[in-house]
């Protein structure tokens, strides 16, 4: 970089203003968001609590190196979790040493049934930040309806964290999710949030209500793994490099998200310094994504069409119910995205990944996949759905083609 960039210069950390970098207002939070943050899931030691000096000095080394390259390219949202095993400890390791008034720092804890463990849990976590306060605080992984009720019930979790906030320990509130749509929207429409963490993209548009609900109250966006949980696009298929040239699958990604104004920010689970590259050569088109992502889109769209059909590419998930309403708890809606992306656009390594998941992680990703679905109790279940004939085929043909070992998240190991 030269001067000409913008850099200053703290505790010899060069921080970037590079004029490359775009930010955007967090919504009623009122934070310049860039947009492209920096999670912090995928560069620590380990997914378990470790005792310091079992962290190898390579590990932290890259920990380092891969922060101050976020910084470096004006990516100042560092954002990270309690569930996240070493990562708060070994980030506490070196955000201390950087000028804090650049960083939006963010931390996620999960709701539990006693407000008072969830608030010894934060402070566990900011003894590992080392750090006096955090701008951003999630209540982590608000993914079904417990944990909904956990959080927002009279003296919940909720309620904790916006004590923790006018003792000044944090500034925003907000929420991660994995849940189904419904409970998402239930969850915004509380209005006691002031932003939400929430999975959006190409492959995903399923949450596209709780999309527009946290608009129209002005939360921040976040969106979850765009192009890891979005179709492991750092390793795609033949057919989606092919469909998305001249942009990358990543790249599409990415102007597909942010060609929406109302999304601020995409998590970039950064495992190496490098694994920004590719993101930030998005914003060589930033200014015209939408024109950009057209042509492309309507590619990938004519490909899902002819593979699936017109019928079924704009209608599958419309009345689709959610898993806690079909026999079994088959994940439907899973089952037949996870289809649908495999059988057009050849997303098999992400579709077995996420199919495998089904049933073995918990909340995290709940229901169960179709190896065990009564097809005739579903097909009864559902009613006036449009495609209730062809249910029984396709579960049949989703299991033959995606089962594969179990699979558990990676917090567990996987």
């Amino acid at each position: 970089m030269t001067g000409e960039e913008g850099k200053s210069v703290a505790s010899g950390v060069v921080f970037s203003t590079m004029r490359s970098m775009k930010y955007r207002r967090f919504g009623k939070t009122n934070l310049q968001m860039p947009v492209f943050s920096c999670g912090g899931m995928r560069f620590q030691q380990s997914w378990d609590d470790l005792p310091a000096e079992k962290v190898e000095e390579s590990v932290q080394r890259n920990l380092e190196a891969t922060v101050l390259r976020a910084l470096e390219l004006g990516i100042n949202h560092i954002e990270t979790a309690r569930g996240y095993g070493t990562s708060e400890m070994q980030l506490g390791w070196i955000l201390p040493k950087l000028p804090r008034d650049k960083m939006i720092v963010q931390t996620k804890v999960e709701p539990m049934a006693d407000p008072a463990q969830f608030r010894r849990t934060f402070e566990q976590s900011m003894t590992h930040l080392r750090l006096d306060h955090v701008e951003l605080l999630s209540l982590h992984g608000v993914n079904n309806a417990e944990t909904l009720e956990w959080s927002i019930r009279k003296g919940g979790c909720l309620e904790m964290a916006r004590q923790l906030q006018s003792e000044g320990l944090c500034k925003h509130v907000g929420f991660s999710t994995h849940a189904t749509n419904d409970l998402i929207v239930k969850a915004i429409e509380t209005d006691g949030f002031d932003y939400v963490n929430l999975h959006w993209y190409f492959v995903n548009e399923l949450n596209t209500a709780a999309f527009q609900a946290a608009t129209a109250r002005d939360m921040g966006l976040f969106i979850i793994s765009p192009n890891d949980k979005g179709g492991m696009l750092y390793s795609p298929p033949a057919k989606m490099v092919d469909l998305c040239a001249p942009l990358s699958p990543i790249v599409f990604n990415n102007l597909w998200c942010l060609s929406r104004p109302e999304v601020h920010t995409l998590s970039v689970g950064a495992a190496r310094p490098g694994d920004f590259d590719e993101h930030v050569r998005s914003l060589e088109f930033y200014d015209r994504a939408a024109e950009v992502v057209a042509p492309v889109e309507a590619r990938l769209r004519a490909a899902l069409e002819e593979a699936l059909g017109g019928d079924w590419c704009r209608g599958w998930a419309r009345d689709l119910p959610a898993y806690v309403d079909v026999p079994g708890e088959v994940n439907l809606q899973e089952v037949l995205r996870i289809w649908t992306y495999v059988k057009g656009l050849d997303l098999l390594q992400w579709g077995k990944m996420r199919y495998n998941l089904m049933g073995n992680a918990g909340h995290w990703f709940p229901g169960v996949n179709a190896g065990a679905a009564d097809a005739a109790a579903i097909r009864k279940a559902l009613g006036g759905y449009a495609f209730a004939e062809k249910i029984g085929g396709i579960l049949a043909e989703a299991h033959e083609l995606l089962l594969d070992a179990p699979k558990k998240r990676l917090s567990e190991g996987g």
